[in-house]
């Protein structure tokens, strides 16, 4: 049987569900009609198996009564009575598919994802730390058989990255990385350091859903494109031809510079990729805020200055402040993530359960 919580979160979305049915039923028209179906067909699944699951309590019920009713026919509460372990039966199964339905595979976690990984306050050492994140999940990627696509590249002067964005595509991408998204701190002794100081520095982490062309309403007239020659560090010419660009959301003012590739076809489509999951997490934002303002999920709420993780090498330990516990510093690093993820989304469910 479903427990409390559970039951809670199936209602709030059953009312959800009733009120989008109302709102496509309703006359003029509203302009979020396409936003409204997308919204009701992901809910529909999970909200019939409820619907039947509360049909069936009730009728459980009713059976009770009657069955336990002395003063009525004998023949009618043995009937009911004798349609009890059958209805029960079908309810268990029912709550099984609910808790699949609320926790088990999404189509937003079973999207690829694109990670943006920023240094952050600490000069030269949030650069260089900002390249070990990045070589931490170029690893993880690897141990999972995912593809890891480097897509924009701002190296420092004396290693890491100013900021570094990569797309990752394979299995519940998105699913394992989304906790990965806030601020990162790092405590130790810099390369650059003579005086053996321990420094701490910072990098913040995004992780955005990828979503596809249908699933964002981008009309090109809403985009500035412009182009230009590339160049890279230090003056050199990373093309000859006019390949890099820069494409601005004029309604977000979101804008994005891509000059990785030579091509300017396929730095374009770069450029839209990164402009279409960040379009797409805005407008997710901005619906979180009006349905629950007291309340928005973290992939949501664009939020990424909370510290989710600190890794201080001078204790050789990694601290996850969400978990409140301790992982081995060298596995972490290393990229080998597969018990810390596990344990954030469990993290991640029960989070949604107390939504």
């Amino acid at each position: 049987m479903l427990d409390a919580k559970v039951r809670e979160k199936l209602d709030s979305r059953l009312a959800r569900f009733t009120e989008l049915d109302q709102l496509l039923s309703a006359p003029g028209g509203d302009q979020r009609v396409a936003d409204y179906m997308r919204e009701r067909g992901s809910l529909q699944k999970v909200m019939r198996l409820y619907q039947e699951y509360l049909a069936l309590e009730k009728e459980i019920q009713d059976n009770q009564e009657l069955a336990g009713d002395l003063s009525g026919d004998a023949d009618i509460r043995e009937l009911a009575a004798g349609e009890i372990p059958a209805l029960t039966a079908r309810t268990e199964e029912l709550s099984l598919q609910l808790l699949d339905g609320l926790f088990g595979k999404k189509i937003e976690e079973e999207s690829n994802a694109i990670v943006e990984i920023r240094a952050g306050t600490g000069g030269d050492e949030a650069a260089l730390f900002a390249g070990d994140l990045y070589r931490m999940y170029r690893n993880f990627a690897e141990s999972r058989d995912w593809k890891f696509e480097p897509m924009a590249m701002s190296p420092s002067e004396k290693g890491g990255f100013r900021e570094v964005i990569v797309g990752v595509e394979g299995e519940n991408a998105f699913r394992d990385l989304r906790l990965e998204a806030g601020g990162h701190r790092v405590q130790r002794v810099p390369v650059t350091e003579t005086q053996g100081r321990i420094h701490t520095s910072a990098a913040t982490v995004a992780v955005l859903r990828e979503v596809e062309e249908y699933e964002v309403d981008i009309r090109p007239e809403e985009l500035k494109i412009d182009i230009q020659a590339s160049s890279g560090p230090g003056g050199q010419s990373v093309n000859t031809t006019n390949s890099s660009v820069r494409i601005t959301h004029l309604p977000t003012g979101l804008t994005v510079f891509m000059q990785e590739e030579k091509s300017q076809r396929k730095n374009r489509e770069k450029a839209l990729r990164i402009i279409r999951s960040r379009v797409y997490e805005l407008k997710k934002a901005e619906e979180d805020a009006k349905r629950a303002s007291e309340r928005r999920e973290q992939t949501g709420s664009g939020d990424r200055s909370e510290r989710v993780r600190t890794y201080n090498f001078p204790q050789d330990r990694c601290t996850d402040h969400r978990l409140g516990h301790n992982f081995s510093l060298a596995d972490i690093i290393e990229g080998k993530l597969d018990k810390l993820v596990a344990e954030l989304l469990e993290y991640g469910r029960q989070k949604e359960l107390e939504g």
